[in-house]
């Protein structure tokens, strides 16, 4: 074998080997900051602690959230044991009612039943009718909105007294977790639900994902790992 062609096949193995090394590179990183992901720079605060904080921005009036629910809950299970999953209620459509729903929410959650009423709110609006915001025979959302009394006997199928459930809903507390739950999606960037923000520091949605829930949680679980450095 001459020297020429000894060098060029050992000039192959080492391209061989860098291609194989970079298509091993690219498999290990298949999500790129900027484009299926977004960093939020400064970080907004969580609130779970030493444990890693995976929260869906939503509302029960959103129809890609009624959609996505049953799809979260699976996520939630999938979860390792040092992360979290929690919620944070929006309020940037108030002719779809998402101020109320908002409120209910915080009212629910300050109130211990918020976890158990979860799915059976996304129902209430969206299957059973009992606060839909949309009037399926005129075609155009309902005028007037469901009300937070309406709201508060759904919650008391959950073992809380309506009128407890109001007085809470519009106590001083709530009116603050409100406004800082608006606070915190404009920090975050979030303009659409749901979105999903990792540990305060990284937002997506299942558009940027690549299009549906199953590449999203395969997303969301690759930034949990990475928050809990790799481990």
């Amino acid at each position: 074998m001459s020297r020429h062609m000894l060098h060029s096949i050992v000039f192959a193995a080492l391209l061989a080997g860098a291609s194989a090394s970079a298509t091993a590179q690219g498999a290990a990183e298949p999500w790129e900051a900027g484009k299926h992901y977004f960093v939020i720079d400064p970080p907004v605060p969580t609130t779970s602690g030493d444990k890693i904080e995976v929260t869906e921005v939503f509302s029960y009036g959103c129809p890609a959230c009624n959609y996505s629910y049953p799809f979260v809950d699976t996520l939630k299970k999938a979860l390792p044991a040092n992360a979290v999953m929690n919620y944070v209620p929006a309020s940037f459509k108030p002719d779809e009612d998402w101020p109320m729903l908002q409120r209910a929410y915080f009212a629910a959650k300050a109130l211990g039943i918020a976890e158990k009423s979860h799915d059976a709110m996304f129902d209430a609006v969206w299957k059973t009718d009992e606060l839909a915001t949309f009037d399926k025979t005129t075609k155009r959302y309902k005028q007037p909105q469901p009300t937070i009394e309406e709201a508060a006997k759904v919650y008391a199928k959950f073992g809380v007294k309506a009128e407890d459930f109001v007085a809470t809903a519009n106590s001083f507390t709530i009116n603050t977790r409100m406004k800082q739950a608006d606070a915190y999606m404009k920090a975050a960037g979030v303009d659409v639900t749901p979105t999903v923000i990792v540990n305060g520091k990284y937002r997506l949605t299942t558009t940027s994902a690549g299009g549906d829930w199953a590449k999203a949680q395969q997303l969301i679980l690759y930034l949990v790992k990475k928050e809990s450095g790799g481990k």
